[in-house]
């Protein structure tokens, strides 16, 4: 691909539908409009999710539960990721640089996958069975705050 052949998205050169510009235009008259009625009308705007006096559907529907606005959401990596990498020691850091993880959340150790060689891994959190395959392993796990 170089300079010369590229183009346009489709559409992006077309037109702008003009309306109200005469009965040869095919929008003359009513202007795409209709026939009276609330929205025919200039300066006419219904609220969001208006449906014509209809109960609208967002309070048609039962609300259920909460969103708890201060949850700490983690980074989850299980352990077939730490054994992929092959370090002895395994903290945020590296996972960090070996592109495992990408933001600056806390970080979750889950028990999925199986370690060969003894580890020590260094995180905020440990499930239950993420700990016992790392003792299992021989290695050792370090909660940081």
């Amino acid at each position: 691909m170089n300079l010369s052949n590229i183009r346009a998205p489709r559409k992006a050169s077309g037109n702008k539908k003009r309306v109200g510009r005469g009965m040869g235009s095919g929008m003359g008259k009513t202007s795409t409009r209709g026939h009276k009625g609330q929205r025919s009308r200039s300066g006419s705007r219904m609220m969001r999710g208006f449906e014509g006096g209809q109960m609208p559907l967002h309070r048609r529907i039962p609300k259920r539960g909460f969103t708890n606005i201060f949850r700490t959401e983690y980074n989850i990596v299980n352990l077939e990721k730490l054994a992929a990498l092959g370090e002895s020691t395994i903290n945020p850091d590296v996972l960090r640089k070996a592109g495992v993880i990408s933001t600056k959340r806390p970080v979750k150790i889950l028990g999925d996958g199986e370690l060969k060689s003894a580890i020590t891994v260094q995180a905020h959190k440990f499930s239950k069975s993420a700990q016992e395959k790392i003792t299992k392993a021989g290695g050792k796990f370090e909660v940081l705050q």
